[in-house]
């Protein structure tokens, strides 16, 4: 019985990541869709504001739970809708309480039955990632070309700490999310006339290139220790 209530919550998961995509409700998420519907969800969100923003928050963190790959869209939906700044911060707090949730459900389910079949590699792969999870995490959140979906499950399977990890997905996915929110506040006539964002600029050096030297920056306590270990 504690075994399958230990199981329970990723088999509610499974079916209701099924169910979204059996019900057509994940393909919904798409440019076209957010065209058809931008001036109602304005009006929408000029008139509910706060209440708005919170089922935005909610509609973000359960998107990113279920593993959805349209959280761009999401996101771009928030700088249409709140602007840059709030619907920046928006889509982090959504995104974040989103992968908190998958994180937690899977290690629960997964996480120390794995552990106990991984044998020594796996576990020093544990040990490492509860010393410097933060770390290495932060990144990985910090370049926007690894699944997001698939590092949430690789930190929960190897052992990483809850609140490393809540904190290095909330400032390691600020950057990205904002540059793409930015990108949704002024998108809202390119929609209109039925063409999509582009969103080839967040690879752009004048982006990428920061984003890539915070990534190296933030892995430099890990490579100085390792260093001063081996000359040790």
């Amino acid at each position: 019985m504690p075994r399958l209530r230990r199981f329970l919550p990723l088999l509610v998961l499974a079916i209701a990541i099924g169910a979204i995509w059996a019900s057509g409700i994940a393909g919904e998420l798409n440019w076209a869709a957010l065209a058809r519907h931008q001036a109602s969800l304005l009006a929408w969100v000029d008139r509910y504001g706060p209440i708005a923003a919170a089922a935005y928050v909610l509609l973000y963190a359960v998107a990113v739970a279920l593993s959805l790959p349209q959280a761009v869209v999401l996101t771009i939906t928030g700088g249409l809708l709140f602007g840059t700044v709030l619907g920046g911060a928006l889509a982090v707090l959504g995104a974040t309480i989103g992968a908190i949730a998958l994180f937690l459900i899977a290690r629960s389910a997964l996480g120390d039955s794995l552990a106990a079949k991984g044998g020594p590699f796996l576990q020093k792969l544990r040990d490492e990632l509860q010393r410097d999870g933060f770390t290495y995490l932060l990144a990985i959140r910090l370049i926007p070309a690894f699944p997001f979906w698939l590092v949430n499950l690789a930190a929960a399977l190897g052992g990483m700490r809850l609140l490393p990890y809540a904190a290095a997905t909330l400032i390691g996915i600020a950057p990205g999310t904002f540059v793409f929110a930015s990108i949704g506040a002024g998108v809202g006539g390119i929609l209109a006339t039925g063409g999509t964002p582009d969103l080839s600029v967040i690879f752009t050096w004048p982006i990428l290139g920061p984003l890539l030297a915070l990534a190296v920056l933030s892995l430099l306590p890990v490579l100085w220790r390792r260093w001063r270990k081996e000359r040790g």
